[in-house]
């Protein structure tokens, strides 16, 4: 009898610990003031977090350890990472409450990964639970590349930082959905505007990154409330609708 090969797939993983080593970089250079690099950090974990994913099913390489080990990574990259980033940028001028705004937010994506990982199979794909901590990670860090490369720090930055912080945290620990953009096929044809319109976009981030990037976290962000209240809407327009008047059969006495 063969003996199991032990061991665990290099590519997707290779990713994987890149990702993490941004987060851990991003980390190293908010200790040493270093803002903006830190942000940025973060914005490159997203990127291999959305790599290593992509690629493992590519080339059919998934495994167990390669979730949890992702699993891992995120916690590091898009919850610990921005807390502190955000902590040492502006939440550390209020003392406890700031430090605490930064736990609730690394204690919010550590529930948010958990409850992922219990309910990925039986979830809609096309919709996420709550803000994905990625998500939550581009708002935060987004809000300090953006304040350290235009020098917005001033008196009201901290109690505004607090205040989106705590907010990014509840959204993620949410049950408010979100788009999760996995119906899109990648690998299809699509218009050639299509093209253009992505080509765009580029062209805006590459104008104003940390505007533009930033931006479009806090779109994303408001997104799914905005979706929930149109959904809470039309379902309150439904109720309210009279059913329609019942047909009387035109031959009956």
């Amino acid at each position: 009898m063969s003996k199991r090969r032990r061991g665990i797939y290099l590519l997707p993983n290779l990713f994987t610990t890149a990702a993490l080593f941004a987060g851990f970089y991003s980390i190293v250079a908010a200790m040493n003031q270093q803002f903006a690099p830190a942000a940025i950090a973060i914005f490159v974990a997203m990127a291999l977090d959305g790599m290593d994913g992509r690629i493992a099913r590519l080339t059919n390489t998934q495994s167990d350890f390669g979730v949890q080990y992702d699993s891992l990574s995120d916690m590091v990259s898009f919850g610990l990472a921005p807390a502190l980033v955000m902590y040492q940028w502006a939440l550390s001028a209020m003392g406890k409450p700031g430090w605490l705004a930064a736990f609730i937010y690394a204690a919010s994506t550590a529930l948010r990964l958990a409850r992922f990982n219990i309910q990925a199979s039986s979830l809609d794909k096309n919709f996420f639970q709550g803000l994905p901590s990625p998500a939550a990670a581009a708002l935060v860090a987004g809000i300090v590349w953006l304040g350290a490369a235009y020098g917005l720090l001033g008196a009201a930055a901290p109690v505004f930082c607090f205040a989106v912080t705590i907010l990014a945290g509840l959204l993620m620990v949410s049950k408010i959905r979100y788009h999760s953009f996995k119906q899109l096929d990648l690998e299809g044809r699509i218009p050639f505007t299509a093209v253009l319109l992505v080509a765009g976009v580029f062209a805006l981030i590459a104008m104003e990154p940390p505007l533009v990037l930033s931006g479009m976290a806090a779109v994303y962000a408001i997104s799914g409330p905005v979706m929930t209240l149109l959904m809470i809407r039309r379902r309150r327009l439904a109720r309210k609708t009279p059913a329609p008047a019942r047909e009387h059969d035109a031959d009956q006495d």
